[in-house]
């Protein structure tokens, strides 16, 4: 099932992406990339959402299949339509959740992903448009997302009271 995902993810921006602009939203798809690996790197084994593997390698493996292809891909699809007024951008961004929050609760139903650490489904929701938020803040204002970001991450590090270790 993750591997579909990361086909259509593909496929899609290959019908709806804007390809003769994406450098411009690369530094965008690196962010977010950045941010799926950092996450984990940070959890470790206190994640509070665990991906199970259809046929990959585990979890890890799915892992960067969605860090360095679906969410990158994802963030290049986003932002290749982005609005210009306020309205449509809220509405774009609930649009973008909505569209997050229907793929996890098929991957919920089947069993590819499960919840810990007390966060729940609609946590994710609430992530999502955090998430789009900043991605679309980050287009256009990268220095104030990397610092609000740095907020994000204390306060869910904070409220989940995930663990927080310094590798030695």
């Amino acid at each position: 099932m993750h591997v579909a995902i990361t086909v259509f993810t593909i496929l899609a921006s290959f019908k709806w992406g804007n390809w003769r602009n994406w450098r411009e939203y690369q530094a965008s798809m690196f962010f977010i990339a950045t941010g799926g690996l950092l996450y984990e790197y940070i959890v470790q084994e206190n994640t509070l959402w665990k991906f199970h593997p259809d046929f990959l390698y585990g979890h890890q493996m799915v892992v960067i299949i969605y860090a360095l292809i679906t969410m990158p891909v994802s963030i290049f699809l986003f932002l290749s339509h982005f609005p210009t007024t306020r309205f449509r951008q809220l509405f774009y961004i609930l649009l973008w959740s909505g569209i997050y929050i229907f793929v996890e609760l098929i991957l919920y139903k089947f069993g590819r992903i499960s919840y810990q650490n007390g966060w729940k489904i609609w946590y994710s929701f609430l992530f999502d448009m955090m998430m789009f938020s900043v991605i679309a803040l980050h287009q256009f204002k990268p220095f104030r997302a990397y610092i609000i970001s740095i907020f994000i991450i204390i306060f869910l590090i904070t409220y989940f009271e995930i663990p927080f270790r310094v590798v030695k």
